[in-house]
């Protein structure tokens, strides 16, 4: 507990920017591998992958409440739980949180779903995205709430395309845009499934800048194993020539490597410009784990 107190107390600064105050899955810090602490001003989320005593939970909150002012509430994620449900620890639940990066606002599912609409470690993710943007014409596979498209159409994109399978995804990926006062006629949202709508992609190609950050499986739509290699043979008719893709990895079976020999084999007029990680708030023990995003240029 006192190297989790020591980290928080260092990463925590008294601001509206949310940060991740402590991040034991990268495996850095024995016994605490299964604890991730978020600070979205007011709420913290605590999240744990395997199950832990009262007391322990206790005076982890104790702590908290001294060290971060103005917490309003502490909320438990418990995800070795079925469905990972969440409960209040103290305090109470705003209406409304909102993750705070770079100025810009993204709302946030609390206590209602796994994933809370929000993934921090892609914060540098969306700084080069939205540094990248200017002029650009984008397209966002596997949206979710959109929050690249947020990012590049706040760097002034000329449109982003934002594709999903998920309605609520998308309807919170819209708000994202609302809240934030941007041009709603620069974005779309097509509520699709990839695969079946390469044929209507392309009628909106070509595309200068593309994301594509599936999650490890969903569903029989996308397994990283199984489709990453369908995906990477596809992508070439999407997008311009000099055009820039950000492909994001996030499955525990297929490695940065696995990824680069694809791109290789499948799609050799791709050029790996750089790897992007996600910073030293997520400390891994090894960089093959945790986020990985390869930036490729298009020859």
């Amino acid at each position: 507990m006192e190297r989790l107190k020591s980290e928080v107390k260092r990463r925590f600064l008294v601001s509206s920017e949310s940060v991740r105050l402590f991040h034991g899955r990268g495996h850095c810090f024995p016994g605490l591998e299964d604890v991730l602490i978020d600070w979205f001003e007011p709420v913290v989320l605590i999240t744990l992958y395997e199950k832990r005593d009262r007391l322990w939970l206790s005076e982890l909150v104790d702590f908290l409440r001294t060290v971060l002012k103005g917490l309003k509430g502490v909320i438990l994620q418990e995800r070795f739980l079925k469905f990972s449900p969440s409960r209040i620890l103290f305090g109470e639940l705003p209406e409304e949180v909102d993750a705070i990066e770079n100025g810009l606002k993204y709302r946030l599912l609390m206590n209602k779903a796994q994933n809370v609409g929000y993934f921090p470690d892609m914060a540098l993710v969306r700084s080069v995205v939205r540094d990248q943007a200017p002029g650009k014409n984008v397209l966002n596979l596997f949206a979710y709430s959109c929050s690249f498209s947020v990012a590049a159409i706040a760097g002034n994109a000329r449109q982003v395309v934002n594709l999903d399978m998920n309605r609520n995804a998308l309807a919170l990926g819209k708000l994202n845009h609302q809240i934030n006062h941007l041009d709603l006629r620069k974005a779309s949202f097509l509520r699709l499934e990839l695969f079946r709508s390469f044929s209507r992609l392309k009628k909106l190609a070509p595309f200068d800048l593309i994301i594509c950050d599936p999650p490890a499986e969903q569903g029989r739509s996308f397994c990283a194993e199984k489709h990453w290699s369908k995906l990477v043979t596809k992508l070439p008719a999407l997008i311009q020539p000099g055009g820039e893709l950000m492909a994001c990895l996030s499955s525990p079976h297929l490695s940065p490597n696995d990824l680069q020999a694809l791109f290789s084999n499948y799609c050799p007029q791709a050029q790996l410009l750089r790897t992007i990680r996600a910073g030293e708030n997520f400390p891994e023990i090894s960089s093959d784990k945790g986020l990985n995003v390869l930036h490729y240029q298009f020859d």
